[in-house]
């Protein structure tokens, strides 16, 4: 059902079924997949590529121009996967030419006022809470939670599994099956219990806690302590998805803390 009350451009491409409530903006370049919801008065920019099943909440704005002085007018996307849930006031920049799309993934749910800048990659079965705000260039992978009125600044990676608390300033890179709190936000222990919920045994649970006891316990340099964990726990694939992210971290991990796991 499409409300004679929206106004949609005649060069927007509409899958089957989809849903489109009174007083909606759709805009030239945009695609909306099969079986898609869209409710009342939100704006679906240039640029935008909506995935089938996706519900889209009131006053959402999707594929806006970037709030980046570098852009310049080119012509960029904002990718919503499937059976992703937006809602109220959330706003979607599309990319820049650094990137050329913001990317949200597949069974995602973001939640309202939540803001996702330009150039930012969303990974599948993530959540933001409500009032998460991430910068340019964030990378947040598969499964990640970020609590409600959290900032990430611009560049930083969040890894896989991992769970940020609310309220929190994200400075630095978070890596996988981590629960990051306090400020500043720091290493506070495995998410073990998101991991069981997902089907990982208690023998992968317990090797990923013992190389964070090395990464965040041992005392050493970060440095160092991958060498230890690669030197002393056998490859598998959550070892070097560990090792592989810290290596690979440009801003480098957040701190650990004084206490117990």
């Amino acid at each position: 059902m499409i409300s004679k009350l929206s106004h949609i451009h005649p060069n927007a491409k509409i899958g089957k079924n989809v849903t489109i409530e009174p007083f909606v903006v759709i805009h030239e370049n945009v695609e909306i997949g099969d079986n898609t919801w869209i409710g009342s008065n939100a704006c679906i920019m240039s640029g935008a590529r909506i995935g089938k099943n996706v519900q889209i909440f009131p006053s959402a704005v999707i594929s806006a121009i970037p709030q980046d002085l570098k852009y310049r007018g080119e012509d960029t996307l904002a990718i919503i996967g499937d059976n992703t849930i937006i809602r109220e006031f959330v706003t979607v920049n599309k990319g820049t030419i650094a990137n050329n799309e913001t990317v949200i993934g597949k069974n995602c749910l973001i939640m309202a006022t939540a803001h996702v800048a330009h150039d930012c990659i969303i990974g599948d079965n993530c959540i933001l809470a409500n009032a998460s705000l991430l910068a340019g260039h964030v990378i947040i992978e598969d499964w990640a939670i970020v609590g409600g009125m959290s900032a990430i600044h611009q560049f930083v990676k969040i890894g896989k599994h991992s769970m940020i608390s609310g309220g929190s300033l994200v400075r630095m890179d978070v890596p996988p099956y981590v629960k990051a709190a306090r400020e500043p936000l720091s290493y506070v222990g495995v998410n073990s219990i998101g991991l069981g919920r997902r089907g990982f045994e208690k023998e992968q649970i317990d090797e990923i806690q013992n190389i964070y006891r090395h990464i965040y316990l041992s005392k050493l340099t970060v440095s160092k302590a991958v060498e230890q964990v690669e030197a002393n726990i056998s490859p598998s694939p959550e070892r070097d998805e560990i090792v592989n992210f810290i290596k690979n971290s440009e801003r480098g991990i957040m701190k650990g803390y004084e206490g117990k796991e």
